[in-house]
């Protein structure tokens, strides 16, 4: 097998991933109506809940599309047309969520606060209080990656539970790089994708749902091409995607969830947050200022304040860094000024340590001093 050329993608997605996911491509073409390709994504529908322990109450649908694909058919087919859905928006994602729900005509409470700033709970509870008959869902995003931050999502599963809400949770950057345990925490609708830290490629996104959720339901019907009720049916009574779905993107898929397992949760994790400890120790060393403080971190994204300094320009530092193999992200509306730079995918310790020293480089180079 040919090496291919191996760049450090430190953006939050799509991440690096080893050369047998990108080979695990290369396949003979197949017919996706085919028995052959049926027993592959019903095999990996379950795996893909098996790594959040949801086999015996969830079910898994996926959609071809990127993270926002599967949000959507979540809002637009589970909300009723007499009901309304709260949105927790501290970041863009869930901004994004909110406007999902608004394009489709569903009536929307935006809890909207800056970007970076930790949500209140009693804050919510007094909206969903205010609006008591009207709501019956309830959105957030789990690691917002605009800031990096880790949002209380068991907090708000618990306010959902009392109040009889369905909570759907955007775990398109925390899946398989957080520890999620569906027996522990029952969240009625997780949201993922391919390309984050399942270390796929993109173009697959996936809803993992309690089945008693889905069977017996009247859809809403707000979307042909993402109906989550359609697509879960078709995919139960035949194996298949009701439309063509992204062949050698799912076989991707197929290989890199076996890459997971291989490794271990517990593993992946454990590399996850060595990278990002490693990571955090550098920056600071270095002189950087952290958007959020570090009891709010996820461990897998870091928003990093912009040097205040004439010398510093975020472009200049993405294209000196870019050429050297490393990709990082800039800032995504915070409340201050900031760059960001990921430690998710398939990327070790050795490759944070040497994209640290080429930042340093990059400071000296350009005498930059951050305050």
């Amino acid at each position: 097998m040919k090496k291919i050329k191996r760049n450090i993608l430190l953006n939050p997605g799509p991440a690096t991933t080893t050369d047998t996911v990108k080979y695990a491509q290369v396949v003979p073409d197949i017919c996706p109506r085919e028995k052959e390709f049926g027993d592959i994504v019903r095999e990996l529908t379950r795996d893909l809940v098996k790594i959040v322990h949801g086999e015996d109450n969830y079910d898994c649908i996926l959609f071809g599309g990127s993270g926002t694909s599967g949000v959507e058919a979540v809002i637009s087919s589970v909300v009723p047309a007499d009901k309304k859905i709260l949105v927790v928006s501290n970041g863009a994602y869930g901004t994004r969520m909110a406007a999902i729900a608004a394009s489709y005509g569903i009536g929307t409470i935006n809890y909207r606060i800056p970007y970076g700033d930790y949500p209140d709970i009693a804050a919510v509870e007094e909206l969903i209080s205010q609006n008591r008959n009207s709501i019956s869902h309830m959105g957030i995003v789990h690691h917002e990656t605009t800031t990096g931050m880790l949002n209380p999502v068991e907090d708000f599963l618990a306010l959902a539970r009392r109040y009889g809400i369905e909570l759907i949770v955007d775990t398109i950057s925390s899946y398989a790089g957080i520890p999620i345990d569906l027996r522990i925490n029952d969240y009625d609708y997780i949201v993922s994708t391919a390309n984050k830290n399942i270390q796929g490629m993109a173009g697959v996104s996936f809803v993992i749902c309690k089945n008693s959720l889905l069977n017996g339901r009247a859809p809403a019907g707000r979307s042909y091409y993402l109906n989550l009720y359609q697509q879960y049916a078709f995919l139960k009574n035949s194996g298949q995607m009701q439309f063509t779905p992204p062949v050698q993107v799912i076989y991707a898929l197929y290989q890199a969830v076996k890459e997971y397992f291989l490794e271990g949760a517990e593993n992946r994790f454990k590399r996850y947050r060595e990278n990002w400890q490693i990571l955090i120790n550098g920056l600071l060393e270095m002189g950087f200022k952290l958007l959020l403080p570090l009891e709010h971190q996820s461990g897998l994204l870091t928003a990093i304040l912009d040097p205040q300094d004439k010398n510093y320009h975020f472009n200049e530092m993405h294209d000196y860094l870019y050429h050297r193999g490393y990709t990082i992200y800039p800032g995504k509306g915070a409340k201050e000024s900031t760059f960001r730079i990921a430690n998710i995918g398939e990327i070790y310790s050795t490759d944070i340590k040497d994209f640290l020293n080429n930042l340093k480089s990059y400071l000296n180079q350009y005498d930059i001093r951050y305050f």
